[in-house]
């Protein structure tokens, strides 16, 4: 038995662990849909799958609160599926194995999947009880948010009830964020003719070992991008040992700052020393810009059988100049809450390889004009290498409103559980809120959550004393929810 189900409330790390049992990476989501349609059956709760793959339970009122207004509880089903270099872990059938560690929950190589397991955990406590007084409560379970937020994008209008949402996304306890930043995939391809490989030798350089990390949450924290580290020693082997591109495969989420990336190289033999040497000069020049931020970078060279084809030079050049040149962090704070980041890029991820280059991008802004002036630099930064983008995916941000009922009410009760005061902030990651009151635009909502460090990591971790704390406070205010 894991030992995560001695923790405490057993209704949250019960269900947590159930759910570490079933796999959800981001884009397989079948298990996990089954998983909690049999959940429902069993607690006798109301429960469907929406024609966008969503969950939906619904939990009528404790006798005598039928007249309270109605609570949609909100996370989503799945998880990014990140492991380090040495895990064999399959995300698609083995189960998330969990230790305890120093008053935190982790992951044995990859991410934990709190991120928003805790959040869906929650959500089976609350409809499980029988002890809870609540009034009418809806839960909405949503697919595939970390690859484009699909189950809320095809969110059906007219499927919930609710006046209220409580998001369960957030990710530090004592925060409570009421606005969030709008996104928007940017999407650049280019086709082209491979040609013939007359270069002497090939190698293999690998760049890992760096932070990565969540590209909203985590965007100012100043970590590298293991794609833009990447280009400075391409362009470098290109223009002074004559090397030539042959693949480039960085980065592997787009919503994540890419923490690998790793090019074939094709170029002469005497060159393959130089090379070597101009590596490990970028690997301790990484270690030193980033000092504080980045520890035990690996980069290194690697012999490979010489591939037949590479890149055309003009093709390679042009590609390599648009990566160099592309945007990668933070433009510009929110100048009203200079501590948040209102506009940033991530260059998130790179495939250049068998005739097809493919660059993604997820760019965030809580302004619409800013979000579509980022998009725009992207675009025509890449269209200068000749590549085509398309941009999708987008949705907007998530207008704060301080004086909203639920939040005033969460405050509140906070307030006389632990003798402190709430932090109230917006946030720059992309939660679900945004897009969902696009559908239903008079609910009054505030996102919640207990403490979790490096979501989309394999440093993922849960703080264990923030998990009774969250549950307290959620059970209690469903207790409070006012009178329609």
């Amino acid at each position: 038995m894991s030992e995560i189900r001695n923790l405490q409330p057993a209704a949250i790390w019960r269900n947590f662990d159930d759910l570490t049992q079933i796999p959800r990476p981001s884009g397989h989501v079948e298990k996990v849909q089954e998983f909690l349609l049999d959940f429902a059956k069993r607690v006798g709760v109301e429960a469907f799958k929406d024609p966008a793959g969503n969950i939906v339970m619904r939990k009528p009122a404790t006798p005598g609160y039928e007249n309270r207004k109605t609570v949609l509880l909100q996370a989503h089903m799945d998880m990014v599926p990140q492991k380090s270099p040495d895990s064999n872990h399959n995300f698609e059938t083995d189960p998330i194995e969990t230790y305890v560690e120093d008053g935190w929950v982790h992951a044995k190589g990859t991410t934990l999947g709190s991120d928003d397991g805790m959040g869906v955990a929650a959500i089976m406590g609350i409809m499980e009880a029988n002890d809870i007084k609540h009034g009418p409560v809806e839960a909405l379970i949503t697919r595939d948010e970390e690859t484009g937020m699909y189950g809320a994008n095809e969110l059906p209008e007219g499927e919930l009830h609710s006046d209220i949402l409580m998001n369960l996304d957030s990710e530090l306890w004592g925060k409570f964020c009421i606005g969030s930043a709008g996104g928007i995939d940017v999407t650049s391809t280019l086709e082209y003719k491979p040609v013939d490989n007359d270069q002497e030798t090939a190698v293999k350089v690998t760049l890992k070992g760096l932070r990565g990390g969540h590209s909203g949450l985590e965007i100012n924290e100043g970590r590298a991008n293991a794609n833009k580290e990447m280009v400075r020693l391409v362009r470098k082997a290109v223009a002074e040992m004559g090397a030539r591109l042959a693949q480039w495969h960085g980065g592997n989420m787009r919503n994540a700052i890419p923490f690998k990336a790793e090019v074939v190289l094709a170029l002469p033999k005497d060159q393959v020393e130089n090379l070597k040497a101009l590596v490990e000069k970028q690997r301790v020049a990484i270690e030193d810009e980033f000092k504080g931020i980045e520890k035990g970078v690996e980069f290194f060279v690697e012999d490979v059988e010489n591939p037949k084809e590479l890149l055309p030079c003009e093709i390679q050049d042009n590609l390599v100049d648009a990566i160099y040149a592309c945007h990668n962090g933070v433009i510009r704070m929110i100048p009203s809450y200079p501590k948040v980041v209102e506009t940033s890029s991530n260059l998130a991820i790179i495939n250049i390889e068998a005739g097809k280059a493919e660059i993604k991008i997820l760019a965030r802004s809580s302004r619409e004009d800013m979000k579509e002036y980022v998009a725009t630099m992207l675009e025509s930064c890449f269209n200068m290498a000749g590549m085509r983008t398309v941009l999708s995916g987008s949705y907007g941000g998530w207008d704060p409103n301080p004086d909203s009922e639920i939040l005033n009410l969460l405050k509140k009760v906070y307030k006389e559980q632990t003798g402190e005061d709430a932090t109230v902030q917006a946030d720059h990651a992309g939660l679900e809120c945004s897009v969902i009151l696009s559908k239903y635009p008079g609910m009054d909502v505030v996102s919640l959550g207990p403490t979790l460090l490096s979501p989309h990591t394999t440093s993922e971790r849960f703080k264990i004393d923030t998990a009774e704390p969250f549950w307290k406070l959620l059970t209690a205010t469903l207790e409070q929810i006012p009178e329609k």
